[in-house]
């Protein structure tokens, strides 16, 4: 099944100075990459952009950080629409969450994915038959 990725955790996986969130994003993104299960929509890669260059604590020329955007088309990509624009805002009015989670969550839901791997969401919320993942979580000891 499909599986949708926030931008938290592509950052993460670029972001070699995140130790142990590193190691589980590039993880994860790595198998996705082997299975072709992922999904993304251009919001994330807006953001993954912004974030590469503005955000993180190397950031990345923008040369680079558009290459790295540039790797990730390959992947299946949500559009930003005017139906996903008045879906999100339903979702938003509905669940209570931000108006860019909705959209990253009702990206999820058009693409038709199963699951949702973000650290910004709850872990376990369900928006109907989509579930939301922490890949990121530290196991509890």
């Amino acid at each position: 099944m499909p599986a949708f990725v926030d931008t938290n955790v592509l950052v993460y996986a670029e972001d070699g100075t995140a130790g142990r969130k590193h190691d589980l994003a590039r993880d994860l993104i790595i198998n996705l990459w082997n299975d072709r299960d992922g999904v993304l929509s251009v919001q994330v890669l807006q953001e993954l952009y912004v974030t590469l260059t503005r955000k993180v604590g190397k950031p990345l020329p923008p040369g680079k950080a558009l290459a790295i955007v540039r790797e990730y088309l390959s992947w299946v990509v949500v559009d930003n629409t005017p139906g996903l624009l008045v879906a999100a805002v339903g979702l938003q009015g509905r669940t209570r969450i931000s108006f860019w989670d909705a959209l990253v969550v009702q990206a999820a839901l058009d693409a038709g994915c199963d699951r949702l791997y973000s650290e910004d969401l709850n872990a376990g919320q369900r928006f109907g038959s989509l579930l939301v993942v922490n890949p990121l979580a530290q196991p509890v000891r």
